[in-house]
């Protein structure tokens, strides 16, 4: 017989963005409640509505058997008393185990003996352990804003409202909260019945879709593609699938029915966002496009509830669109009637930061941090142009209608306004694209001028942050500071910019003393900045698989060039994966600990011994080439002549006494081998390094 449970966690409806979370806690609490008590199961799945948190367990097997174990007690000299009879210490340890004096036995601990007895520990049932476990799993499931409800303890997203626990057609109940643990569950909060009586599990899935409540979200969102997909070709169109929308809508109904409305023509004139922003953002609503990727006057949009009444919900839907895209066409219009530069003055009333300034200043520090970066990137007089326009215009659209009503527009209507307006595309592009990435996988800015805006819009904000003293703690980043420090390096990287961060930040804090006369310690914002990022730096190059000890080693190094780390980094984790430098790195190793406390000195030729002329040569010789690698960055070219001075430097230690007692000689050695230690210095940190 095949054996199934599920357990129903039934809620008040919950924030879609809740489900997936509290989905994957429950798959893995399970995992380990099944690992530790030795079940199988042929299969392990999770379902979610708005309104229940399924757990689905198929094809049980489990080992019902005792175990016996050995207990150790008290050391056997507090044991007994003087005259042999148990002290208090045994006799609780006896209690304790529901064991007698006559079980006992003794064995050693090192060297000391230790009372000890045998108990056996009964195995539980199948049913016994959910019993146990299900209560706590759910009071120990997590979420980013919980609550508590009528007088109960427990904290949940959601008030809980029933529990559903069946093993096959059993129930198997247990005590939470006095909340409901049975077989009756609840079916779909209008089309379906307040109380559904679940015969067994076989017909779990089957009785709730009867009542309006398709569990598995995976069948609902093939509803909604295939059904969206229908609708859209029936008028010649095409949905593009926003996934995180269409989780969303997932996420937030129990019975999907597609449904397709229209929007008037006149409204089709807008820009695309001011027409999507709504739909999408506001209304969870699907635009169609046509084969030239243009959108038509239609929408689809998923009702939570069967196909009656459908003409009254298109028109409903129709309605509440309508007004949503009326506002914005008179926004836009309104908006559209000044240039956009004529709004910037108005950014002295919007504040940035209390502590920070007003959106206008922030302007005129991005303004300056532009050309400063344009200059050291040594870039083009038409690129610096577009650049330094892109910067006086970034934040202008922020005091329109446009952007005051739909916030999620902003950089998109100032990009539209600044057409209108007459600038070139390559600024006006560039004022979209400052606040490119959004998120660690979106898009970069695909402009020179985009990137640079992005770039310093996203340090100047790190480093304001940072001179107030407000950075990350822990899961705390209400700023998104971590979020733009990844941009910053993913900028950098992906165009190639050998920027020096560094004098970048040191740029962006005099800018905070010059525009807005801000006070802080200069050192500590400075070391603060700097472990910031390369906290950032050690996660991504983590992510990149590049090896712990490698990671250290590099940055044990100080580059400010980003571009520079990452590259070296790459370069010696490959370098390393393809030989056995367990004696490149004993080599180099030794030396660096010789020389750690020794500071530079000139190498005297007149004081070299017979045995330390090959390798003085060595060095001599392939000193320039060897140091051109590396500001060049040709680290594996670097590495491969390094190496061949292994065999030398060994042949140096075999023969050559470093600590001389003369003190001129074991300078001049040690003079010698900080020459060779630079070099490899330049590329890692060697003692960081851990051979393999």
């Amino acid at each position: 017989m095949v054996r199934k449970y599920i357990l129903e966690i039934g809620v008040e409806e919950m924030p879609a963005r809740f489900i997936d979370m509290a989905l994957d806690q429950i798959a893995a609490k399970t995992r380990h409640m099944l690992k530790d008590n030795k079940i199988t199961v042929a299969d392990l799945k999770t379902y979610a509505t708005p309104r229940r948190l399924v757990l689905f367990l198929e094809d049980i097997n489990w080992v019902q058997e005792d175990t016996e174990k050995e207990v150790k007690g008290p050391a056997e000299k507090i044991a007994f008393d003087s005259e042999g009879q148990p002290t208090k210490a045994l006799q609780g340890f006896l209690k304790s185990q529901g064991a007698s004096v006559e079980d006992i036995f003794i064995k050693e601990i090192k060297d000391v003996p230790y009372i000890h007895v045998k108990v056996v520990e009964k195995s539980k049932s199948f049913n016994q352990i959910i019993v146990e476990w299900a209560p706590e799993m759910i009071k120990s499931i997590t979420f980013p804003k919980s609550m508590k409800w009528g007088g109960k303890a427990l904290r949940f997203a959601r008030p809980i409202r029933w529990i559903v626990s069946l093993l096959d057609s059993e129930v198997l109940a247990f005590e939470l909260e006095d909340i409901p643990v049975g077989n009756v569950s609840r079916g779909h909060r209008f089309i379906g019945s307040a109380k559904v009586e679940i015969k067994d599990v076989e017909s779990y899935f089957s009785t709730l879709k009867a009542e309006g409540v398709i569990v598995d979200q995976n069948e609902r969102r093939e509803i909604i593609e295939y059904n969206s997909k229908r609708l859209a070709a029936e008028i010649g169109g095409h949905i593009r699938y926003d996934e995180e929308l269409l989780d969303e809508i997932v996420n937030i109904l129990e019975y999907p029915t597609p449904i397709r409305g229209s929007i008037a023509d006149k409204y089709l004139s807008l820009p695309e966002k001011v027409i999507t922003t709504p739909m999408k953002e506001h209304l969870r609503f699907m635009p169609i496009y046509n084969e030239n990727k243009q959108i038509m006057p239609y929408f689809i949009t998923v009702r939570n509830g069967g196909d009656h009444g459908l003409e009254t919900v298109i028109k409903g839907n129709e309605k509440v669109l309508t007004a949503r895209l009326a506002d914005a066409k008179f926004f836009f219009e309104e908006d559209s009637l000044k240039s956009l530069e004529e709004y910037i003055p108005a950014l002295k009333g919007v504040t940035f930061h209390e502590k920070l300034g007003s959106m206008y200043e922030k302007t005129e520090r991005i303004k300056g941090l532009g050309e400063y970066i344009s200059e050291r990137l040594s870039l083009g007089s038409e690129t610096k142009s577009d650049i330094l326009r892109a910067a006086e215009l970034s934040k202008a659209d922020l005091v329109t209608k446009m952007v005051t009503e739909f916030t999620e527009l902003q950089g998109s209507m100032g990009k539209e306004f600044a057409r209108l307006s007459g600038e070139n595309e390559i600024v006006s592009l560039a004022i979209e694209e400052q606040y490119l990435p959004r998120f660690a996988e979106d898009n970069l800015p695909s402009t020179t001028a985009g990137t640079v805006v992005s770039l310093v819009d996203k340090l100047d904000t790190l480093v304001g942050l940072f001179c107030i003293n407000i950075s990350p703690t822990g899961s705390q980043d209400p700023f998104a500071q971590r979020r733009s420090a990844v941009g910053i390096i993913n900028l950098l990287l992906n165009n190639s910019l050998e920027l020096n961060l560094e004098e970048a930040v040191e740029r962006a804090m005099y800018q905070y003393i010059n525009i807005n006369n801000l006070a802080f310690d200069h050192r500590d914002v400075m070391k603060n900045i700097k472990e910031f990022f390369l906290g950032r730096i050690k996660t991504m190059l983590q992510g990149q698989g590049i090896r712990y000890d490698i990671i250290d080693a590099v940055l044990a190094v100080e580059d400010p060039v980003i571009v520079g780390l990452f590259n070296r980094a790459e370069q010696i984790n490959k370098w390393m994966e393809d030989k056995d430098a367990q004696a490149f790195v004993d080599a180099y190793s030794r030396i660096s600990n010789l020389v750690k406390d020794f500071g530079d000195s000139e190498v005297k030729e007149s004081l070299l011994a017979e045995g330390e002329k090959e390798l003085y040569n060595s060095i001599v010789n392939g000193e320039e080439e060897l140091t051109k690698n590396i500001y060049r960055g040709k680290y594996v070219e670097a590495l491969n002549m390094l190496e061949t001075y292994v065999p030398i430097i060994d042949r140096y230690f075999d023969s050559i006494m470093v600590m001389d007692e003369d003190i001129n000689v074991r300078n001049n050695r040690l003079a010698l081998l900080k020459r060779v230690c630079i070099l490899v210095e330049h590329i890692m940190h060697i003692n960081s390094i851990v051979a393999k």
